[in-house]
């Protein structure tokens, strides 16, 4: 069995990643910062879960240490890595900008010269996202077309992710794989995101924000689906292509061993159903409290998975419905409420 590092293995996707790949059997260490980003303990509730587990060992480092990442990678000689750790959240880079660059352009430097340096890492598969298409309006949002305007920093930094990958496959031969994930919600999820913030507001008897006044469309992708989609990318190493161009480069493979994909449900769902979707689910009201769009955010997301689902068989299965009353049992279950 080949031995994974995942890393962000406490946060929400690394978390069920390294659950997934436990149970199939493999090795899996997981790294992760246990920074206050938001609540350490739902972080330390996620890493207890995977702990007591005989094939799974932790590391507590920060990404953006060099001299504590490198050994690590010359220590354990990694397989395959799968890279999920980041500073997220596309509101949060309009506060605290700086956050975003050592975490998610030193940190994933560090993680590159890591997989260089150790010889033994056979494929690096990251964590992208949706929001590198920024101003782009054409849906549904394809691979195959360019990402050049972003509208957060959040997005810049991600779409910089894909660009240094391409670099360290072309020099050196890393096989890399891009992950541009859409939305991903479920058990174990992040506070930060709308179905948490909305829940909590919601029992609570508080109204919610509803921006771009209710007008907003997401590609909502439950994290079992999402996570049947990296273990299956995991599995398929990347090759260069041999019928990319130089004369009309296709973006989402290259002449190294290098590819990009999107993984989200394929069905974006209105907002203003979610939330409806959401009140049935939990038998209340919301009170809506409607605002402008915000700064850096964008109007839809719509992914376009034709390469994915060709390439592994990705399938996304859980409607929106089944999601959502999944997360609230476990909200609820996990809240005492």
């Amino acid at each position: 069995m080949a031995k994974f590092l995942v890393t962000g293995a406490a946060g929400f996707i690394g978390f069920h990643t390294s659950q997934r790949l436990l149970a199939r059997g493999e090795t899996v260490v997981g790294l992760d910062s246990l920074n206050d980003y938001y609540s350490v303990r739902l972080k330390q509730a996620r890493l207890d879960q995977l702990l007591p587990q005989p094939k799974f060992s932790f590391q507590k480092i920060d990404l953006s240490d060099c001299a504590a990442v490198t050994p690590l990678f010359a220590r354990e000689k990694f397989e395959t890595v799968i890279h999920l750790a980041a500073q997220a959240g596309v509101r949060y880079s309009l506060q605290n900008p700086h956050a975003y660059l050592a975490s998610n352009l030193a940190g994933f430097l560090n993680v590159l010269e890591g997989c260089r340096a150790a010889g033994s890492v056979q494929h690096l598969v990251y964590a992208s996202s949706s929001s590198v298409y920024g101003g782009n309006e054409k849906m549904p949002f394809a691979v195959h077309d360019a990402v050049d305007h972003p509208v957060s920093l959040y997005a810049a930094t991600k779409k910089s992710n894909e660009l240094m990958a391409h670099v360290y496959s072309h020099l050196y031969g890393l096989p890399t794989t891009g992950l541009r994930f859409f939305t991903v919600y479920g058990p174990w999820g992040r506070p930060d995101m709308a179905l948490w913030l909305f829940t909590d507001a919601i029992l609570a008897g508080r109204p919610i924000d509803v921006f771009n006044h209710g007008r907003m469309r997401r590609d909502f992708t439950y994290v079992d689906d999402i996570v049947e989609g990296v273990v299956r990318v995991a599995d398929r190493v990347p090759a260069a292509d041999p019928n990319w161009s130089a004369i009309a480069p296709d973006p989402a493979s290259s002449f190294a061993p290098y590819r990009i994909y999107n993984i989200g449900n394929n069905r974006p769902v209105e907002l203003m159903s979610l939330i409806g979707i959401l009140e049935q689910a939990l038998g209340r009201k919301a009170v809506l409290n409607f605002l402008p769009m915000q700064p850096g955010d964008v109007p839809a997301t719509y992914a376009d998975i034709g390469d994915l689902s060709r390439d592994v068989g990705f399938r996304p299965s859980t409607s929106i419905e089944t999601g959502v009353e999944q997360f609230v049992r476990w909200y609820r279950g996990y809240h005492g409420v």
